[in-house]
Order: structure tokens, then C-alpha cells, then sequence
């Protein structure tokens, strides 16, 4: 029996193979540099396509930059709000926001290292994840489940927080680790940064800490 679905068309199959191929260079290239360090050329050169095929789906390097930003942050953010869609706590919502992000970096490094170089740009914190966050910050102080005086600065905060943990995971990883020498468990650090975090917003530790270790769903 055959299948169903339409197959997809050679050249467009072709196209969009080569545009993946693009974004994934540039993602493990800028993941390595910054997202400012690097230039078509060496773009094309890792992806093995040629400069006109390059054109021929990005009209510049900050197209390209755009869309590799929304392959990191904004398809995990949607993610994350398909995972919490029916969880009305906001203090749990950022919970398994946290814990999946920084579980996903200590996983896959090499996403976790563009995060940490991204993470705190104007880019980063007006999109994807920062945006998501800010959101949730807004949500818990309109429900009063949060008591910040200044909402950007608790943005600010905790999204340092979590690329802090990150850098933490991905530092724990080394073999000559001094994270790892001082007792850092990597495998506590997701927890731990989530506890830390909605203390921050004004819950008391020990609610933090109790939100921070409910079952995680998965995503």
C-alpha cells in the first residue's frame, strides 16, 4: 500500500535541504563566535553551498541570523507553551520553563552555548524565550503570585539566572570542571536555579523549592 501524503517535490525537497543546511552551519558556527562574528563566506563554506545558492534564500547574513534566532529561540519557546498550556500556576509555568531550558543546554551543548553567547541581547530578551518570560513575570504579578517592584528588572534577573545555570551545566561538563571540584551535581542544577528564581519573584523558599521538584512534564 502506498502513502497517503503528497511526496514532496524534488527541487522543493532540494531547496529547503539546502536551506537547513545553511542555518545549521551558521547556528554551529555562531554558536562558537557570536552571531556577529561570522560571515557568509565562512557560512557557505561549512554548509558546502555556494554564495549565489546562499542568496537565493537569504537576502543578507542578518536574514539568515534571523532565522537560525528563531530556530534556537522561538520554535523551543512554543514548545515550552504547548507543554504548560493548561497549568494556571504561574510560578509552575516558569518552573518547567527554567528546568526544561536548562535541562535541553545540558543535553545539547552546543545549543546551550548559543544561548549563553545570545542570551542577553536586545534580540534575545524582545523574543522567543525573553519574550515568553516576561510574559509570565506580567502574569504572576497580575494574579499576585509574584511581588516584584520593577518587572524589567526581574526579567533581567532571571534571565541571567537561568544563562548562569546554563554556563554552570556546560562548565560541569569539562573534565577538569572546578564547578564539579566545589560539588556542583550537575543533575540538581535545573532544580536548584528554578527554586532560586521564584524566590527572586517573592515566593518563600520553601514554596519555591517545593514547585521547583513537581514531576516534569515531558516535551
Amino acid at each position: 500500500m502506498g502513502d497517503d501524503q503528497p511526496r514532496e517535490p524534488r527541487g522543493a525537497r532540494r531547496r529547503r535541504e539546502t536551506r537547513e543546511k545553511l542555518i545549521e552551519a551558521a547556528f554551529s558556527l555562531m554558536a562558537e563566535r557570536g552571531l556577529d562574528a561570522v560571515t557568509i563566506n565562512e557560512i557557505t563554506e561549512a554548509a558546502d553551498v555556494g554564495i549565489g545558492s546562499f542568496y537565493n534564500h537569504f537576502e543578507s547574513r542578518e536574514a539568515l541570523q534571523a532565522a537560525v534566532i528563531d530556530t534556537v529561540f522561538e520554535e523551543f519557546a512554543d514548545h515550552l507553551d504547548r507543554l504548560v498550556v493548561a497549568i494556571d500556576d504561574p510560578a509552575e509555568v516558569i518552573a518547567i520553563s527554567v528546568r526544561h531550558t536548562v535541562l535541553r543546554a545540558q543535553h545539547e551543548p552546543l545549543w546551550g552555548q548559543f544561548l549563553v553567547k545570545e542570551g542577553l541581547s536586545t534580540r534575545a530578551l524582545t523574543r522567543g524565550l525573553g519574550a515568553r518570560l516576561a510574559r509570565d513575570i506580567q502574569r504572576g504579578i497580575a494574579k499576585r503570585r509574584f511581588s516584584t517592584p520593577d518587572p524589567t528588572m526581574s526579567l533581567i534577573t532571571l534571565g541571567a539566572g537561568v544563562l548562569g545555570a546554563i554556563a554552570a551545566v556546560l562548565e560541569t561538563q569539562k573534565p577538569d570542571s572546578m564547578l564539579q571540584s566545589l560539588g556542583l551535581d550537575r543533575g540538581s542544577v535545573a532544580e536548584r536555579a528554578a527554586a532560586m528564581l521564584l524566590h527572586g519573584l517573592g515566593l518563600s523558599f520553601d514554596q519555591a523549592d517545593v514547585i521547583a521538584r513537581l514531576p516534569l512534564p515531558e516535551i
